[in-house]
């Protein structure tokens, strides 16, 4: 029997269809741009667990896809005899096989020269456990153990994104454990079943009949998505489009008789809002109450600044006083609507590879220091943002917490009186403004088209190995694309308000 991997045990917890496609298809899984980034931090934050528990880098790592599997369980077996912390020992055992992240000897004699027992942990990058989390332990306990590893205890470490980076390459604090022992120890049978589960789909010849749900998407999003929506009726105008909530009566309609279609939802289970929606995908034909959204923003009256953020996450902070997954904002484009019409920009883009905090917040209230109104698109994010800038430099304080009393949401104006066939179901400015404006799409611009594509051009700009000709590119391509938001926010306000724009960017 071929032992089957922690992940791909895990892929049959999460769907018996997925773990036999990824034995039997690997081709198939396309695995999105988000998914590739949390792999990517999971094995950032996996090196710097290394750092953390083999501060003197005493021990050893392994590495098994460079030196074969068979070759890294049988040095995992000779390392079990040495009193050094072990990264990436590998374990098969019961038809199954993990790599733990890391193993720390446990030595009640100190003269000894080979650990009385282990203890296991896994490193996550999330900062929260969850339960697909404690069942992943479960796994590696089950596996180590049946291996004949004296495994006494297993932790979970995660980040703890309350902890502030001081700087200096210091990463003790970044992870904190939650000890599972007693409860991943409780569930061997729970994981025997797993596996005997896992083995039986795989060696089926066929795939596992199991359709489209919430499982494709949860716990984490599947790479086989695409391909398993490619084998089913699909949808011309999906239920999905509808504004969430969905009321009871319609969730049970869909589980029991499976409808896909809007048009075979009933009027009597939607809302007001989801049958303006229906009503808009069926007769192709957009709903705009102008009038309305010009009341909505009437008050508001020129002049006024449109306004964007960019920001950056790091899961391991690389400037000394932030947090991890602290949203550190590195751009921003404001434009200026005089009351006569006149359109100017200005921008700001830090790329020098220092914190931009402190020299963004300077700009931002040079930028904007007339008390006027501040259009942006979702203003939880920029008030957010500004109101984290203000806690952490206090001199400016006053002035920037003065923008957000001015912050004014074109979001929720869009949401109440604009929607047309082609949005699918989405408000982002990147579905309104094609929409409304024809004549731009952010799919015209080079290179950045979105927030998540302006993080990993950040990250490439300020990154060592980057060409003074490249970062030159990058910088280009960001401010083109922080100013087209900050442009669509004005020709938003200019449709909704009803008043034409005299000057274009």
């Amino acid at each position: 029997m071929r032992p089957l991997s922690k992940s791909k045990l895990m892929a049959y917890r999460q769907c018996p269809k997925r773990v036999w496609l990824e034995v039997h298809h690997p081709d198939l899984r396309v695995d999105t741009a988000a998914s590739q980034k949390n792999f990517a931090t999971g094995h950032q934050v996996g090196a710097i667990a290394q750092q953390i528990y083999d501060p003197t880098g005493q021990g050893t790592v392994i590495e098994p896809f460079a030196a074969g599997i068979d070759a890294a369980l049988a040095l995992t077996l000779s390392l079990l005899d040495t009193p050094q912390p072990i990264f990436e020992a590998g374990f098969a055992a019961e038809g199954a096989m993990a790599f733990a992240d890391v193993m720390l000897p446990v030595q009640e004699n100190a003269q000894a020269h080979t650990p009385t027992s282990w203890r296991m942990i896994e490193v996550k990058s999330s900062t929260t456990v969850k339960d697909y989390h404690r069942e992943d332990v479960a796994v590696q306990a089950f596996v180590a153990r049946a291996a004949g590893v004296p495994l006494t205890a297993i932790a979970l470490a995660h980040i703890d994104n309350s902890w502030t980076y001081p700087g200096g390459g210091d990463y003790q604090g970044l992870l904190v454990e939650k000890d599972l022992t007693d409860e991943a120890f409780a569930r061997g049978a729970d994981v025997q079943n797993w596996i005997e589960g896992a083995q039986s789909a795989v060696a089926q010849t066929t795939a596992p009949a199991i359709t489209i749900g919430k499982h494709c998407h949860d716990p984490y999003p599947c790479g086989f998505y695409a391909h398993c929506q490619s084998q089913v009726p699909q949808a011309e105008h999906p239920i999905d489009w509808l504004p969430k909530p969905l009321k009871k009566g319609l969730l049970a309609l869909i589980a029991n008789k499976g409808i896909i279609e809007l048009r075979d939802v009933p009027d009597q289970l939607l809302s007001a809002k989801q049958q303006r929606i229906k009503n808009v995908t069926l007769t192709n034909e957009a709903y705009f109450d102008q009038a309305g959204a010009a009341l909505a923003q009437a008050e508001h009256t020129l002049p006024a600044y449109f306004l964007d953020f960019e920001t950056i996450n790091y899961a391991v902070p690389i400037w000394p006083g932030t947090r991890p997954y602290q949203q550190i904002p590195f751009q921003f484009s404001v434009h200026r609507l005089s009351d006569t019409g006149q359109l100017t920009e200005q921008s700001f883009l830090d790329l020098s590879g220092n914190d931009p905090s402190e020299a963004f917040a300077e700009a931002l209230v040079a930028a904007c220091h007339e008390s006027i109104p501040i259009f942006v698109y979702n203003a939880g994010f920029e008030k957010t943002r500004i109101t984290e800038l203000a806690e952490r430099f206090p001199p400016l304080a006053h002035a920037l917490l003065a923008l957000n009393a001015s912050l004014v949401d074109l979001l929720p104006i869009a949401r109440e009186y604009y929607y047309h066939p082609s949005q699918q179901g989405s408000w982002s400015i990147k579905a309104v403004l094609p929409a409304l404006c024809p004549d731009l799409h952010y799919d015209d611009h080079e290179g950045v088209q979105d927030g998540g594509m302006a993080m990993t051009a950040f990250v490439e700009a300020v990154g060592p190995e980057t060409t003074p000709a490249r970062k030159a590119e990058i910088e280009r391509q960001l401010l083109d694309y922080c100013k087209l938001d900050t442009y669509a926010m004005v020709r938003l306000w200019s449709a909704f308000s009803g008043q034409r724009l005299l000057v274009s960017p």
